[in-house]
Protein backbone atom coordinates (compact mmCIF):
# COMPACT_ATOMS: atom_id res chain seq x y z
CA UNK A 1 0.00 0.00 0.00
CA UNK A 2 2.90 1.94 0.93
CA UNK A 3 4.06 1.79 -2.83
CA UNK A 4 0.28 2.42 -4.21
CA UNK A 5 0.61 5.69 -2.25
CA UNK A 6 4.16 6.69 -3.38
CA UNK A 7 3.42 6.52 -6.93
CA UNK A 8 0.92 8.71 -6.52
CA UNK A 9 3.08 11.23 -4.95
CA UNK A 10 1.50 10.62 -1.62
CA UNK A 11 4.94 10.75 -0.06
CA UNK A 12 4.46 10.92 3.70
CA UNK A 13 2.52 8.02 4.72
CA UNK A 14 4.58 5.89 6.40
CA UNK A 15 3.64 1.55 6.98
CA UNK A 16 2.86 3.26 10.75
CA UNK A 17 -0.01 5.89 9.34
CA UNK A 18 -0.84 3.44 6.82
CA UNK A 19 -2.00 0.70 9.25
CA UNK A 20 -3.38 3.22 11.64
CA UNK A 21 -5.64 4.67 9.21
CA UNK A 22 -7.25 1.55 7.57
CA UNK A 23 -7.59 0.10 11.25
CA UNK A 24 -9.93 3.23 11.73
CA UNK A 25 -11.79 2.80 8.86
CA UNK A 26 -15.29 0.50 8.60
CA UNK A 27 -15.92 0.89 4.76
CA UNK A 28 -12.44 -0.27 2.47
CA UNK A 29 -12.45 -1.40 -1.08
CA UNK A 30 -9.00 -2.52 -2.27
CA UNK A 31 -8.10 -3.18 -6.28
CA UNK A 32 -5.65 -6.11 -6.86
CA UNK A 33 -3.53 -7.03 -10.02
CA UNK A 34 -2.36 -10.75 -9.81
CA UNK A 35 -2.12 -10.75 -6.32
CA UNK A 36 -0.91 -7.37 -5.75
CA UNK A 37 -2.84 -4.14 -4.33
CA UNK A 38 -2.91 -1.73 -7.04
CA UNK A 39 -5.63 0.51 -5.54
CA UNK A 40 -7.56 1.13 -2.79
CA UNK A 41 -10.12 3.59 -0.65
CA UNK A 42 -11.46 4.03 2.65
CA UNK A 43 -14.31 5.71 4.39
CA UNK A 44 -15.85 6.63 7.68
CA UNK A 45 -18.93 6.18 8.41
CA UNK A 46 -21.81 6.03 11.16
CA UNK A 47 -23.80 3.55 9.04
CA UNK A 48 -27.03 5.69 8.88
CA UNK A 49 -26.35 9.47 8.47
CA UNK A 50 -22.86 10.00 7.45
CA UNK A 51 -19.62 8.91 5.70
CA UNK A 52 -16.56 10.04 4.26
CA UNK A 53 -14.53 8.85 1.60
CA UNK A 54 -10.74 9.69 2.46
CA UNK A 55 -7.83 8.00 -0.05
CA UNK A 56 -8.90 6.65 -2.97
CA UNK A 57 -5.79 6.15 -4.92
CA UNK A 58 -4.82 3.89 -7.83
CA UNK A 59 -0.52 3.31 -8.47
CA UNK A 60 0.41 5.04 -11.21
CA UNK A 61 1.26 2.05 -13.57
CA UNK A 62 -2.76 0.86 -13.55
CA UNK A 63 -4.42 4.36 -13.66
CA UNK A 64 -6.30 5.03 -16.44
CA UNK A 65 -7.64 1.16 -16.44
CA UNK A 66 -11.55 2.25 -14.68
CA UNK A 67 -9.82 0.96 -11.48
CA UNK A 68 -10.48 3.94 -9.32
CA UNK A 69 -14.07 4.59 -10.79
CA UNK A 70 -14.43 0.93 -9.43
CA UNK A 71 -12.82 1.75 -6.54
CA UNK A 72 -15.50 4.46 -5.72
CA UNK A 73 -18.22 2.54 -6.94
CA UNK A 74 -17.58 -0.17 -4.20
CA UNK A 75 -17.36 1.98 -1.71
CA UNK A 76 -21.07 3.76 -2.63
CA UNK A 77 -22.26 0.21 -2.76
CA UNK A 78 -21.25 -0.24 0.73
CA UNK A 79 -22.18 3.08 1.93
CA UNK A 80 -25.64 3.12 -0.69
CA UNK A 81 -28.09 2.87 3.34
CA UNK A 82 -26.13 6.14 4.37
CA UNK A 83 -28.21 9.71 3.51
CA UNK A 84 -25.08 11.88 2.90
CA UNK A 85 -21.84 11.09 1.45
CA UNK A 86 -18.75 13.38 1.88
CA UNK A 87 -15.59 13.49 -0.36
CA UNK A 88 -12.05 15.27 -0.29
CA UNK A 89 -10.85 15.01 -3.68
CA UNK A 90 -6.76 16.57 -4.20
CA UNK A 91 -7.18 19.20 -6.71
CA UNK A 92 -7.34 18.58 -10.16
CA UNK A 93 -9.66 15.64 -9.57
CA UNK A 94 -12.81 17.22 -9.59
CA UNK A 95 -14.23 15.97 -12.90
CA UNK A 96 -13.37 12.60 -11.47
CA UNK A 97 -15.75 12.50 -8.83
CA UNK A 98 -18.44 14.71 -10.48
CA UNK A 99 -18.91 11.89 -13.08
CA UNK A 100 -19.63 9.27 -10.22
CA UNK A 101 -22.28 11.62 -9.02
CA UNK A 102 -20.55 14.05 -6.84
CA UNK A 103 -21.31 17.43 -6.13
CA UNK A 104 -20.17 20.41 -4.79
CA UNK A 105 -21.08 21.47 -1.15
CA UNK A 106 -22.22 24.73 -0.47
CA UNK A 107 -21.64 25.25 3.19
CA UNK A 108 -18.49 22.57 4.07
CA UNK A 109 -16.04 23.67 6.07
CA UNK A 110 -12.84 22.52 7.03
CA UNK A 111 -9.29 22.85 9.13
CA UNK A 112 -6.44 21.60 8.06
CA UNK A 113 -3.03 22.17 10.07
CA UNK A 114 -0.54 22.11 7.54
CA UNK A 115 0.15 26.02 6.57
CA UNK A 116 0.25 24.21 2.76
CA UNK A 117 -2.40 22.07 2.81
CA UNK A 118 -4.69 25.33 4.00
CA UNK A 119 -3.40 27.13 0.84
CA UNK A 120 -4.26 24.69 -1.51
CA UNK A 121 -7.46 23.35 -0.52
CA UNK A 122 -9.05 26.53 1.59
CA UNK A 123 -11.01 29.79 0.04
CA UNK A 124 -8.99 32.29 1.35
CA UNK A 125 -5.91 29.93 2.04
CA UNK A 126 -3.50 31.88 0.55
CA UNK A 127 -3.74 33.88 4.19
CA UNK A 128 -3.59 30.68 6.12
Amino acid sequence: MKEVYESAGWTKHTEEVIQQVFQASNVIALAFFDGRIVGFGRALSDGVFNAAIYDVVVHRDFQKRGIGKAIVEDLLAQLRHVSCVHLIATTGNEPFYQQAGFKKIKAAMGRYLSRDLAREYLEGGENA
